[in-house]
């Protein structure tokens, strides 16, 4: 599953990230790293971005990113 479909709530820990070395980075910043987990606070009215939250920061991602994320979702 992708970060993307992620629905508000819902928690999952993040598995792999397939993007540029540039894009990791970045998100490695935010703190986005794999085994993490981040839960959807919201998304856009158009569903053009997510808002996660990660170790008690809220990140907000375009879809194209998030869709580099695989997840998976936990309880």
């Amino acid at each position: 599953m992708k970060l993307d479909e992620l629905q508000k709530g819902q928690k999952a820990k993040i598995i792999s990230i397939d993007a540029s070395k540039t894009l990791i980075d970045r998100f490695h910043s935010f703190g986005i790293l794999p085994q993490e987990i981040v839960e959807c606070k919201a998304h856009s009215l158009a569903k053009q971005t997510i808002e996660i939250e990660v170790e008690h920061t809220l990140v907000a991602l375009r879809n194209e990113e998030a869709h580099k994320i695989e997840i998976e979702l936990i309880d």
